[in-house]
């Protein structure tokens, strides 16, 4: 593709394309939801978890001593960034759930420091507001043309340009734990088929470690992890008139070793029903019954190499914490040489 088409994209200080609207995202958590409430067992999908007063909550677990992915991914890439830079020889940054972008700023920095530089940045999320806000605070910090996407990553890759310079796409956040397997092989397929010979992907993910510590994570002393689980509760009676009862309800947070995660539920302390107006749906609890509200997957390098092979992606390099707690694992599409 010619430089005026890269300047055209990224020249123009922020622009956007919105290919999800709210009223399509509150579709689609509305179906979600009819489909999770119904099943057996019960579950929701963690999205419901990031009102304002979960998103709060969520900030306040990474504090937590117990809760050490978010500070050990940063303090990974803040150590590793600019050797990441260097590796990938890209000059644009694609950022899958880029959110606030706190930690993408590291790697915005690391590629300004490059022989190549960094030419543009495209953070794609579901919120409008908080990417708008974002693109803007990144566009004038590192004085670069950011192209944000409002989307569905499960959807709308397509969405991402092609801006005729290697690419970087970075999913942060051991997001991808949060997905089953058939989830998670759909989803590195797509991303597979929209990288180009030159492009790069850089993906984080949480390591397998003693179980203790894994549930620590999950299940703080001080119970925040508690309040932001039975958040959602809340989420629901608000958007759909749900009369959910959240304090009726236990946290619980449990190892499955055959799926290698962390499981969150909500478990009713009596039997119950449950109005959800907005659904035209009765749902009934038994005692002790649980609602499954999120999986977090922990995964070994190997596993995270073959998951990748799979779809055609072979890892070019990788790096861990100190402790060997976390991963960073930077792969080239199928197309690329290896």
């Amino acid at each position: 593709m010619s430089t005026p088409t890269r300047t055209a994209l990224f020249s123009g200080g922020v622009s956007a394309d919105v290919r999800l609207h709210e009223a399509e995202f509150r579709t689609a958590l509305r179906r979600d939801a009819r489909v999770g409430l119904t099943a057996q067992p019960k579950w929701t999908a963690p999205v419901w978890f990031y009102d304002n007063r979960g998103s709060a909550l969520y900030e306040q677990i990474t504090r937590l001593p117990e809760y050490y992915p978010f500070r050990t991914e940063r303090d990974l890439l803040r150590l590793r960034s600019q050797e990441i830079a260097h590796v990938a020889g890209t000059e644009v940054l694609v950022e899958l759930g880029s959110g606030t972008s706190e930690k993408t700023k590291l790697l915005l920095s690391a590629m300004r420091r490059t022989p190549q530089g960094l030419v543009g940045y495209v953070p794609f999320d579901v919120s409008e507001a908080t990417l708008r806000e974002a693109a803007k605070d990144s566009a004038r910090q590192f004085e670069i043309g950011v192209h944000a996407i409002v989307g569905d990553f499960h959807r709308h890759l397509d969405a991402i340009p092609d801006v005729g310079v290697p690419r970087l796409v970075a999913f942060l956040g051991s997001t991808i734990g949060n997905f089953d397997p058939d989830e998670r092989r759909a989803f590195l397929q797509s991303v597979a088929d929209v990288l180009g010979p030159d492009d790069r992907f850089l993906l984080a993910t949480d390591l397998v470690k003693p179980v203790d510590r894994l549930i620590a994570a999950y299940d703080d002393e001080a119970g925040v992890t508690a309040d932001f689980n039975r958040n959602l509760l809340r989420a629901l009676n608000r958007e759909l008139g749900a009369d959910f009862v959240p304090s009726q309800f236990d946290h619980v947070a449990r190892w499955n070793p055959e799926g290698s995660c962390v499981e969150m539920w909500l478990r009713a302390q009596q039997a119950m029903g449950v109005d959800v107006p907005a659904l035209d749906l009765r749902i009934g609890f038994a005692e002790g019954e649980g609602l499954r509200t999120e999986i977090s997957t922990k995964f070994t390098p190997d596993g995270v190499r073959d998951e990748l092979a799979a779809v055609g992606m072979a890892v070019a390099a990788s790096w861990t914490d100190p402790a060997g707690d976390y991963l960073l694992t930077l792969a080239k599409g199928p197309s690329a040489e290896t």
